[in-house]
């Protein structure tokens, strides 16, 4: 079984069906249990109810200038028609999850649509459907799914009412964040109770970004995904480092996209800073030891990183994170973790299921067998 078809809009030897193929060959092996945190779902109310407003309206000019025109032209053609279904249909993403071997996904909403830049009424409305919408999506196969939502944080007030019911009410894991709100950094002071309000609760936070901050240099070759968007968790994630965000409230639970971006791969340059400047010395612990609290989904593509991201952070903070439906996941899961040099069959167990399982507060290994 593949997990993509190929139709008339897809390019020769189109990737999506080589990672089909990949994954579609752990379909029937008797294999160790798999959690995908990474999953992406859509609203299509949403868009309807952004409609027409001016902001929405200068999306395609925003996008224009920020990927270059041959890019967004691919995503229209191509990505977009085959990704576009597979964020709203049920039976073509379980269809998907068994040839890829994925027994429960994490679903979150796609980053496109936080519309951070909405007033106070439009983003309860447009939080309540994407919440609401991922709540339903759970229960409608408890076994293959649990959820995040999301919060308008541009709106910090409102936004701890929108966690406190969206975990507490409608049972989700906790949400996801981009990785700046509204202009502002994640270890900004006017997001400090909301950082409180996450510990307090015990959820996680997946922080996504979508997009980047570099501007034109990145507007050709697709770079304003391929180099923007690790570098934007970059970026957040170090604020949060050295702004000693994991410093006052240790008890925080952060799922990093894209493998922590950059930040696993180069970390001994932020070690070195805070070691030697005193503008750098902010944080309790060298920035090396942050690490060890936040967890990092796999998404690495190549074995000799994954070996990599393993060996900063540790077995025990790593997840599988596909990033599906999108053309840029990674879908040959235990593939990879197979021809990663020295990880163990512990540490395989540890990043397909039961770190999802600590992380989450879930036993995905009595769902699997109840069904």
């Amino acid at each position: 079984m593949l997990f993509h078809k190929c139709t008339s809009a897809c390019p020769v030897q189109c990737p999506a069906d080589e990672r089909g193929q990949a994954g579609g060959a752990m379909h029937g092996k008797r294999k160790t249990l798999t959690v995908d945190l990474h999953c992406h779902a859509m609203f299509p109310e949403v868009e309807k109810l952004v409609a027409g407003l001016p902001q929405k309206a200068a999306e395609p000019e925003m996008m224009l200038r920020a990927m270059g025109s041959e890019s967004v032209q691919y995503n229209n053609t191509h990505m977009l028609p085959q990704v576009g279904p597979k964020l709203v249909n049920l039976e073509l993403r379980l269809r998907d999850m068994d040839a890829m071997g994925v027994d429960v996904q994490l679903v979150s909403p796609t980053s496109t649509q936080h519309y951070y830049w909405a007033e106070p009424d439009l983003s309860e409305e447009v939080v309540r459907i994407q919440n609401e919408g991922i709540a339903q999506l759970c229960a409608t196969h408890p076994d293959r799914f649990v959820g995040l939502g999301t919060l308008a944080l541009q709106h910090p007030d409102l936004a701890i009412a929108q966690l406190e019911h969206a975990v507490r009410k409608l049972g989700l894991r906790g949400v996801e964040i981009s990785t700046m709100i509204g202009g502002k950094e994640l270890a900004d002071p006017s997001l400090e109770r909301f950082w409180a309000k996450v510990e307090e609760l015990g959820c996680i936070v997946f922080i996504h970004p979508f997009g980047t901050t570099l501007g034109s240099r990145l507007d050709r070759f697709y770079l304003q995904n391929v180099i923007g968007q690790p570098i934007e968790t970059t970026i957040a994630l170090s604020h949060l480092i050295f702004g000693g965000v994991l410093d006052r409230y240790p008890g925080v639970k952060i799922l990093a996209a894209h493998g922590g971006g950059y930040l696993p791969s180069y970390i001994g340059r932020s070690n070195h800073a805070w070691q030697a400047r005193d503008d750098a010395h902010k944080s309790k612990k060298a920035p090396g030891e942050y690490l060890k609290q936040i967890w990092f989904d796999h998404l690495v593509y190549e074995p000799e990183a994954m070996r990599h991201l393993v060996a900063e952070a540790g077995a025990s903070q790593v997840v599988i994170g596909t990033d599906y439906p999108f053309d840029m996941g990674h879908y040959a899961i235990h593939d990879l973790l197979d021809a990663v040099p020295g990880l163990s069959e512990s540490d395989k167990e540890l990043i397909l299921h039961k770190n999802a399982e600590r992380l989450l507060g879930v036993a995905f290994s009595d769902m699997r067998t109840k069904r």
